[in-house]
């Protein structure tokens, strides 16, 4: 994964009108040549919303804006020929595609069907009523607008575990369905919060369903012939048995790629259960570091009063690197989304350039950071917000540093509550750097490069400051960051 740099290329609020796919092949070459290896995009496929559709709220997977279902042919993003437009702009380009994987629920059916139901407790989903009663619920899809193309497959009240609405009696809740599978009992191996949170929204999947884990297997290859595919984004891994994805994963390698990029979205902070997870998959995928981005979160409020030298504790990159896809933000923590936990503009340089130009994990850089966005929502309170985030100024040069100076071995700084250090030591034929992060006032650290340093001339890539200093006899180097700022020494000979 060395040098490996993903974007992901979309937000919650990205606007309506179909102009992301054209987004997409606008920028590829230019994506290409900042330094951004991958891109992941958002789900691709029709889902209830139809053209208004983030793509979570999946419907149907086999139209990638192709057929008039739920209101449009094309989906939010454009329609198929547009996305073909893209994904074929990003493999011209280089550009690695990783496709954005919503298995866990479908929403929007298209008829009602008569079933037997438990009703559970949603606060605690292992207490379900034993006595079962008959309802209505819509659990039957058709996709009449696809008409059988591609999948002839139609998904009914035996190929999910649960609803949250049913129908005489109407009724809102989490409702267990009866049917042959599982003896009434949830999926195993999923979180076990809620005390065990298989189900999660819609018609829940119900993965043990033969019929239906063959035809999940069957779309995964179906799309990979269908579009340039180099990996998965899992959503809502949590929910969903780690044995699917362990089985999934393993298919699609034999099947598409053996090197398919695979990173799933487990919402977790605790780091047992991440590791708890990874063995369960066969340490076959990545997960997104969520205790890291809780710690640039926390230390962003903190400002000078987060000792930096913690930061990095309870980690993923830190306790298993080879797993660890490090984020500042996505689609779900940017303001007025579920999971808000925003980084404060002034810090996010700062993660940034940690997660970019040190060797652990792999940095995910999101949409708005690097092109800004403007978007209005309700809050929690119930009022209507204006949201501006703004892009990060350095970002695009911190991208490109990572190709260009994250090169070699690493030594970590982290002496100095207020301000760290980060040496790549460069190799034969690339160039290293200094990376100095500080949250406080305004320091000067001392850095020992060797003799092999003596006499040679630093710049700061980044700008932040204007000048140039020069290595002592013994490659000893007093190296300056602003306070609350970031900056990227390099040897100034590198430039050409």
């Amino acid at each position: 994964m060395a040098g490996r740099t993903l974007l992901q290329f979309f937000h919650w609020y990205y606007p309506d009108g179909g102009g992301l796919w054209s987004e997409v092949a606008q920028k590829a070459a230019s994506l290409r040549d900042m330094g951004v290896t991958d891109v992941w995009l958002p789900p691709a496929y029709k889902g209830v919303a139809g053209g208004y559709s983030v793509g979570y709220d999946s419907y149907d997977l086999f139209d990638l804006g192709e057929f008039d279902q739920k209101g449009s042919v094309a989906t939010k993003y454009g329609d198929r020929a547009a996305l073909e437009h893209a994904t074929g702009a990003l493999r011209e380009a280089g550009v690695r595609v990783i496709h954005d994987v919503v298995l866990n629920h479908k929403m929007g059916a298209d008829e009602i069907e008569e079933v037997f139901v438990r009703r559970a407790n949603p606060d605690n989903r292992d207490e379900v009523e034993e006595e079962a009663f008959e309802a209505r619920a819509w659990t039957r899809f058709t996709f009449p607008g696809r008409q059988g193309q591609y999948s002839e497959f139609i998904w009914d009240a035996k190929c999910f575990t649960g609803v949250d609405h049913i129908e005489d009696p109407t009724e809102d809740g989490v409702f267990r369905l009866v049917n042959d599978y599982g003896d009434g009992e949830w999926n195993s191996e999923v979180d076990g919060e809620k005390g065990n949170f298989d189900y999660l929204m819609g018609s829940d999947v119900e993965f043990r369903n033969k019929a239906v884990y063959e035809e999940l297997k069957y779309w995964g290859r179906w799309l990979a012939e269908q579009l340039p595919c180099d990996g998965f984004r899992l959503d809502a891994a949590k929910h969903i048995p780690a044995w699917f994805f362990r089985d999934w994963v393993g298919h699609m390698r034999e099947s598409v790629n053996s090197e398919l990029f695979v990173v799933a979205e487990y919402w977790h902070p605790d780091m047992e259960a991440l590791q708890a997870y990874l063995d369960l998959v066969d340490q076959q995928l990545m997960l997104f570091d969520v205790g890291l981005l809780q710690r640039f979160h926390d230390a962003a409020r903190a400002g000078g009063d987060f000792d930096l030298r913690s930061l990095f504790d309870g980690t993923l990159v830190a306790a298993s690197p080879a797993h660890a896809v490090t984020i500042v933000g996505n689609h779900d923590t940017q303001p007025l989304q579920a999971l808000e936990a925003p980084v404060e503009d002034w810090f996010k340089p700062l993660a940034y350039a940690l997660i970019l130009i040190r060797e652990q994990g792999v940095p995910c850089i999101f949409h708005p950071d690097l092109y800004g966005a403007k978007y209005r929502d309700a809050g929690g309170d119930g009022e209507t917000h204006e949201i501006e985030i703004m892009a990060v100024p350095c970002l695009p040069k911190l991208i490109g540093a990572r190709q260009l100076f994250a090169n070699g071995p690493q030594t970590d700084l982290f002496d100095d509550p207020n301000c760290l250090g980060v040496i790549r030591h460069g190799t034969a034929g690339q160039a290293g750097c200094i990376l100095l992060v500080n949250n406080g006032a305004e320091t000067t650290k001392r850095v020992e490069l060797g003799p092999d340093h003596a006499g040679v001339s630093f710049c700061d890539y980044l700008g932040h400051c204007e000048e140039q200093i020069t290595a002592d006899d013994a490659g000893k180097v007093a190296l300056r960051v602003n306070g609350g700022s970031v900056s990227l020494w390099i040897r100034t000979d590198s430039l050409g």
